[in-house]
């Protein structure tokens, strides 16, 4: 299948909270998103928007970064954060479960570039990246699943 790109210019942290807000709704069971970028990038940021949207604005989410996966209730499915930063052997990530994960649950993944060949094809890409204003930042989508374009669609005309 062709890849498909969009670049996106979030202008603050609540453009990217919106962001994430807008697509939320539009996930389901076996949605898998991949968090890429710099520390400091807005990956987790995203990642907490877009769970409370699904959860609760008052939901305590922290970063994963030392428990590797927090899970949430969702409205119809689970949802996994996982932050792969610490993270070495691609095997680790089968003894975590997050490879059943992405069949059953939302999966939220950051440092992505860990999962080796345990990718899904059917993954959306999210690559941040900073930007030269402050709190400016650049976002690439990529995708291959032509599921994603129409969801995809519809987060930039929300979000115009």
């Amino acid at each position: 299948m062709p890849e498909t790109t969009r670049r996106l210019r979030l202008t603050s942290p609540d453009a990217t909270c919106a962001l994430a807000q807008t697509l939320a709704p539009t996930l389901g069971a076996g949605d898998v998103l991949l968090l890429s970028g710099p520390v400091g990038a807005g990956k987790t940021h995203f990642a907490r928007c877009l769970i409370r949207a699904l959860t609760s604005p008052g939901e305590e989410v922290p970063s994963p970064t030392y428990t590797l996966v927090q899970t949430y209730p969702g409205p119809a499915t689970e949802i996994w954060h996982a932050d792969l930063y610490r993270l070495c052997d691609p095997a680790e990530i089968i003894e975590l479960g997050l490879t059943e994960a992405f069949d059953a649950a939302i999966a939220l993944v950051e440092w992505p570039d860990r999962l080796g060949d345990l990718v899904p094809e059917a993954a959306l890409h999210l690559d941040f990246a900073h930007a030269t204003a402050p709190e400016t930042r650049h976002l690439t989508l990529r995708w291959s699943d032509p599921r994603w374009t129409p969801r995809l669609q519809q987060t930039e005309a929300e979000n115009a």
